[in-house]
């Protein structure tokens, strides 16, 4: 009897993930979420707080969601006595009863950040007590130091003249002339990436490097490379690169701020009132089929629903809208039928993202 070989008698290494993101081709489209920040008012403690947080930033990271939007929907009122043996001001104190919205960025924002740049951008906050034991999120530009990418995330760095392990400039007048009009970056390599650009200290960008670069040598001092758009690893190589995070006053600016070029072209508002979502992969409710889009846009309500994020927007009463409907080129159910009485925002934020997948990867214009 033959012996089998090693690869025939290799069992698959369950202890670690296998589902490993790859990037196949560029993606020109993008999918944004937008939801009120008082859903954390309905969590009690700070710990609860952050915990909400992190399940909606592990949705957003699992569906490649590009933005996320939070919005006031007038709803975000501490109740009386709330969260007052908390320490609540500007510097450092606790914000998730005194202003939920900005709590929920702060805590989103931090979640996408790159773990070796957080200790670099964010600094201690109450908001972030807890941050550290919500599961990792784990997404494509949350390199480790010994893993190629092309692109990478990183800050740059205050006196890029000083950087441990760099050479000593031959002509100190021509070296100097040239860092005032340069720029070097942490990329959590072990070496920095000098860029032809002169970047405040602190900032957070985005590096393009050569397909060549060797950046394994600090003691060949800092390699070449050039700053892009955070959307380049996207538009060019396909990577999903994280989602950016917008304030929204009212449930109107969601839409009427979007920073893409040309807004939002293709709208869904979710209700226990709409349509079930499984039609929107089959048809728009005119009967047409649902149509490309370049950038979508799914919009989620809070405790009480989209309908008082339009009684508190002075804007949409101007205009005379009284239904949330009316904003939105679907209005979609998510899950007909429910057993509970209500779906919690963070649970429909998991069901609408599964329920508009096909959509996205079949609509989404490459």
């Amino acid at each position: 009897m033959k012996r089998k070989g090693a690869a025939q008698d290799a069992k698959p290494d369950t202890t670690k993930p296998t589902a490993i993101f790859e990037a196949s081709e560029g993606r020109a489209y993008t999918v944004s979420v937008a939801l009120p920040g008082s859903i954390i008012t309905n969590a009690l403690t700070p710990e609860l707080k952050t915990l909400l947080a992190g399940r909606i930033a592990r949705a957003l990271a699992v569906f490649c969601v590009d933005e996320i939007v939070i919005f006031d929907d007038g709803q975000s009122k501490q109740r009386k006595g709330a969260g007052d043996h908390y320490h609540q001001n500007a510097d450092g104190g606790f914000t998730g009863f005194s202003d939920p919205n900005y709590f929920l960025m702060h805590v989103l924002s931090y979640l996408e950040t790159p773990p070796f740049l957080r200790p670099l951008l964010f600094p201690l906050h109450q908001d972030l007590r807890f941050a550290g034991s919500l599961p990792s999120l784990d997404m494509p530009h949350h390199l480790k130091s010994h893993e190629w990418c092309r692109y990478r995330e990183g800050v740059t760095i205050k006196k890029p003249t000083e950087v441990e392990g760099s050479k000593k400039p031959k002509k100190r007048k021509r070296e100097e002339s040239q860092s005032k009009e340069a720029s070097l970056v942490d990329v959590g390599l072990p070496q920095k990436i000098s860029v032809s650009v002169a970047i405040p200290p602190d900032t957070r960008v985005t590096i393009k490097l050569p397909e060549d670069a060797d950046v394994s040598n600090p003691g060949d001092g800092p390699a070449a490379g050039s700053v892009v758009a955070p959307s380049t690893p996207r538009e060019e190589a396909g990577y999903y690169w994280g989602y950016s995070v917008r304030a929204a006053s009212s449930l109107s600016a969601v839409i009427t701020e979007c920073t893409y070029s040309g807004g939002y072209d293709l709208t869904v508002g979710t209700s226990e009132r709409g349509s079930p979502i499984a039609d929107l992969g089959r048809q728009t409710p005119d009967g047409g089929q649902v149509p490309q889009f370049n950038h979508m846009l799914v919009v989620f309500g809070g405790v009480a629903g989209l309908e008082v994020a339009v009684e508190a927007d002075s804007e949409l009463r101007k205009m005379g809208v009284k239904e949330p409907k009316e904003l939105f080129d679907y209005w979609a159910n998510l899950c007909p039928g429910q057993g509970s009485r209500t779906i919690r925002t963070d649970e429909a934020v998991w069901l609408g993202l599964m329920g508009f997948r096909e959509v996205v990867v079949n609509k989404g214009r490459k």
